[in-house]
């Protein structure tokens, strides 16, 4: 295993800057709400050997087909914005002329210091990136190898201009090789104007970390992107919380949402949303059309990779909370986009 894939260690210098925010506190970052995972010890054994070898309806039979990306069509203009999901929280955003791409995880493994690999439910994705225009900017929630791989951002550093990212992910950027004044780190609620698009870093309930000594010694979060003419939020990954409505009452209300949807389990309910929460937290932010992501990507909970989509539409339907959910690859204007049931 290369040991680039775990990032870069906080120096005391990173230390010194990350202990000057609001929600550095005992050394590391804290959650605005109490938050812990209910694994224990003794049942670690049993939850890893489920994690790694119990597998049935956790992955899909055949791999996903991914839609043909055409540069041309993306490219040309539009009256909003429109994107295109590439599986888990991967998202390729086309916003006021501007490309924008979030939580380039493109590897085909979530877990590349594992003993067991995590393997992506479709194929060859990196070699997407090779067929991306130019990366205007990239932001980045968290530093969990499910949103931020060193294989990516190794093939995508040469083709992105700028990087928005959570507090202390940048000195992993660093290692890889991305200069670093082309990263600026966010800490909650911070903004930043680029290209006429207010961005604004949201609080997610949620941790951090790449290896047994860096746990919560980088920020977690979401994106808000406010043009003259919509406003779109993207969630991040977290447990349900207080946060939600703050944000709707500070950054809503929003056109739409794409909605943490996916990998939770009983045994870590505080830091990922179940399907009904992530529609809750929707209607607690105040937006209109919402989108489940963080599925369809890789098997990170024992679930059936199917049951996310399913319960969170049981869930919109029985709110009335107006929804999409594209195919993998499919360019999307959410305003007007025709759903299809393509899991099945």
């Amino acid at each position: 295993m290369n040991k680039k894939h775990y990032g870069e260690k906080p120096s005391n210098d990173h230390l010194t800057k990350y202990a000057k925010s609001p929600n550095w506190r005992k050394d590391k970052f804290q959650n605005l709400e109490a938050t812990s995972m209910s694994i224990s010890i003794q049942n670690l054994p049993k939850l890893l050997y489920k994690q790694f070898f119990k597998k049935l309806n956790r992955e899909p039979k055949m791999p996903l087909p991914i839609e043909r990306f055409d540069k041309e069509q993306f490219l040309s203009a539009s009256d909003g914005t429109k994107f295109i999901w590439y599986g888990h929280s991967v998202v390729l955003m086309r916003m006021l002329g501007k490309t924008l791409l979030i939580d380039p995880m493109l590897g085909p493994d979530a877990a590349p210091i594992a003993p067991f690999p995590v393997k992506r439910f479709s194929k060859n994705t990196l070699d997407l990136i090779e067929e991306f225009p130019e990366i205007d900017l990239v932001l980045i929630t968290h530093d969990h190898y499910d949103h931020l791989d060193y294989k990516s951002i190794r093939k995508l550093r040469s083709k992105v201009k700028q990087f928005y990212v959570a507090l202390g992910v940048g000195r992993h950027l660093e290692k890889w090789g991305v200069p670093n004044d082309q990263i600026t780190e966010f800490d909650w609620w911070e903004k930043s104007s680029f290209e006429g698009i207010d961005i604004s870093f949201t609080p997610t309930r949620h941790f951090s970390g790449r290896g047994l000594t860096d746990r919560a010694k980088s920020l977690w979060g979401g994106w808000a992107f406010k043009t003259p003419h919509e406003n779109v939020w993207f969630s991040g990954d977290g447990g349900y919380g207080k946060h939600f409505k703050e944000i709707g009452k500070r950054l809503g209300p929003f056109d739409f949402g794409f909605m943490e949807c996916g990998q939770y389990n009983h045994n870590w309910h505080l830091i990922h949303m179940f399907p009904e929460e992530s529609v809750q937290a929707a209607l607690d932010a105040k937006v209109q059309c919402i989108m489940p992501v963080h599925w369809a990507g890789f098997s990170l909970a024992q679930h059936s990779w199917q049951e996310p989509i399913e319960a969170f539409l049981d869930a919109a339907q029985g709110n009335k909370s107006a929804h999409i959910h594209p195919k993998l690859g499919e360019l999307v204007d959410y305003k007007n986009h025709e759903n299809t049931i393509w899991w099945k």
